[in-house]
C-alpha cells in the first residue's frame, strides 16, 4: 500500500489543477481559420497565354 503524506498530496493536487487550467486556457485561445479567406487558396494568372485563369498545383 502506498501512503502519501499531506504535503505530497497537496503538491499533486496543485500540479493537476495547474495542468488542467493550462490546457483549457490554450484550448480557448485557438481560433479556426477560414481557408482562402484573403485569396491565399487560388492564384489567378495575370500574364501570358493563360491570363485570368486560376492556377492549380496539377502539372
Amino acid at each position: 500500500m502506498l501512503v502519501m503524506n499531506t504535503f505530497e498530496f497537496k503538491n499533486l493536487v496543485k500540479s493537476l489543477k495547474n495542468s488542467l487550467q493550462q490546457r483549457t486556457f490554450f484550448k480557448d485561445l485557438r481560433k479556426e481559420v477560414e481557408t482562402g479567406a484573403n485569396g491565399t487558396q487560388d492564384y489567378v494568372v495575370k500574364k501570358g497565354v493563360n491570363k485570368d485563369t486560376v492556377a492549380t498545383t496539377r502539372q
